[in-house]
């Protein structure tokens, strides 16, 4: 998986691959491996339907996948649990464990194929299927048998379902210097009441005002999210949706004293939270790859400097909201995407188990990111290694 998605990321021409691999699966040589391979490859050249419909098939046949390692002897061998999803619905492991000792299985938890007795011999798992409802069977599947897991279990299902965007908010309610807009479900019949002007958006809930940001409900990666100003624009939205059920919060104005939004992903592994990126551009609805940042030498310095500098500016003004984060969250990975407002506060945008981290960025344009990608990485790898054998000492 990873080094697939860092050619699309390169900007490679993945139809050569796509052929080959298709050629293999039609004329019945290709491995259960490369059938996974070719669904990826399918999802990242916009054939989203074709690349699910084989990655299902295969998982029919096989559920169990080893990850090619780096050559080295592994020292651990990690069990990931993985949902028939689409390819960002899973935590992308591969790339924290890249390059280590440590061995990555993957087990997907299908509909209709139980899980394997006995299971295959680990000393670590970690759930990675996130919290969407194409993942829900995984999960809770997962949750039937969590309590008799037999090794040290990350990321249980339980605490997985606190990132729901409409529970988050209740998660995280009352941490001081923390401003998270309550995340509220609507139905499309309501919203044409308030798009039509016949019932104000305050009956929806009295957390709601325009402006506010609405979605799709299950959307991911920005898909059908906007700023709404008023009812006539509602009724626009609405127009060119055909989903029934919408995610609707307040609109909550970050721009900085320049003018720009400034938005950050913050990594937590094990408690601690890390820098993982910083996005910088004159538009709200930031994400890293339309913020322009490498074509900016400032954005980069000051994304550098965000970096370099984590423990003792960003990470400091906010060192007890990101504590509470870490504590009321519980989960041994995840990760947020946050803003500073204008008074000050941390502006928590979504938290989840599935955001990209990665060390796929030009060295020779972001000097500065392959140092910080590696500590999370090691973060992560000693995580693993730390469980593992509080479980050895505990079992001896």
């Amino acid at each position: 998986m990873a080094k697939i998605a860092k050619a699309a990321f390169d900007g490679q021409d993945l139809k050569p691959m796509w052929a080959a691999l298709l050629g293999k699966l039609l004329d019945g040589t290709a491995t259960a491996g490369e059938g996974l391979d070719l669904a990826l490859v399918a999802q990242l050249i916009g054939e989203k339907s074709s690349g699910l419909a084989i990655q299902h098939d295969v998982l029919q046949a096989q559920q169990l996948y080893r990850v090619a390692g780096n050559g080295l002897a592994p020292r651990l061998r990690v069990l990931a649990l993985a949902a028939s999803t689409d390819m960002g619905s899973n935590t992308p492991i591969e790339f924290l464990l890249e390059d280590t000792d440590i061995e990555l299985m993957l087990l997907y938890v299908v509909p209709g194929a139980e899980l394997p007795s006995p299971l295959p011999a680990h000393d670590v798992a970690i759930v990675i299927a996130s919290d969407s409802e194409d993942c829900q069977h995984a999960l809770h599947e997962i949750d039937a048998v969590a309590a008799r897991w037999p090794r040290p279990l990350l990321n249980p299902p339980q605490r997985i379902w606190h990132l729901d965007r409409d529970k988050l908010h209740a998660l995280l309610a009352g941490v001081e210097g923390l401003l998270i807009p309550a995340t509220i479900p609507a139905e499309r019949e309501r919203l044409v009441e308030v798009a039509d002007e016949r019932e104000p958006i305050e009956d929806i809930s009295e957390a709601l005002g325009f402006p506010i940001i609405i979605r799709p409900r299950g959307s991911h990666a920005g898909v059908g999210l906007e700023k709404i100003e008023e009812p006539i624009e509602l009724s626009l939205y609405l127009d060119e949706r055909d989903e029934q059920e919408f995610f609707v919060s307040r609109f909550v104005d970050y721009a900085s004293e320049d003018g720009q939004f400034r938005k950050y992903r913050i990594v937590f592994v094990d408690g601690t939270a890390y820098a993982c990126h910083m996005a910088i551009a004159r538009r709200w609805d930031i994400w890293y790859l339309n913020a322009g940042m490498a074509a900016s030498e400032g954005k980069r310095l000051e994304e550098a400097t965000f970096m370099q500098t984590f423990d003792i500016g960003f990470g400091r003004r906010h060192r007890s909201v990101l504590a509470a984060i870490a504590e009321r969250i519980g989960l041994d990975y995840f990760i947020i995407d946050c803003a500073e407002t204008k008074n000050g506060a941390l502006l928590v945008f979504e938290a989840d188990n599935t955001a990209v981290v990665h060390n796929m960025d030009s060295p020779d344009v972001f000097p500065y990111k392959p140092p910080q990608m590696r500590k999370i990485f090691a973060a992560f790898a000693d995580m693993i290694v730390k469980r593992a054998a509080a479980a050895a000492e505990q079992a001896a």
